[in-house]
């Protein structure tokens, strides 16, 4: 346990940021597997809400940019396959 007061505090905030990003994680994983198994319309509109969960991800780093992108590009290829 960190005795020194900038140290505790430190730890307060990590544990706060840390479960903000896995709830974040979470519903990105979760909105790209919604992409995946969906066809038709369906992909479309699960395609279009992932993307502005990727792009949040990616702008707090919650993925790398690189990421990001590539992981957008490899769903817009499935999704424009489908129609």
């Amino acid at each position: 346990m960190p005795r020194i007061k900038s140290a505790e505090k430190r730890m307060r905030q990590s544990k706060k940021r840390t479960a903000a990003n896995r709830t974040q994680r979470s519903q990105l994983r979760n909105a790209i597997k919604k992409v995946r198994s969906a066809t038709g319309e369906a992909a479309a509109a699960a395609y279009a809400e992932a993307v502005q969960l990727i792009d949040r991800a990616g702008r707090k780093s919650i993925v790398h940019r690189n990421t990001a992108a590539r992981t957008k590009s490899r769903l817009a290829k499935l999704v424009a396959g489908q129609k």
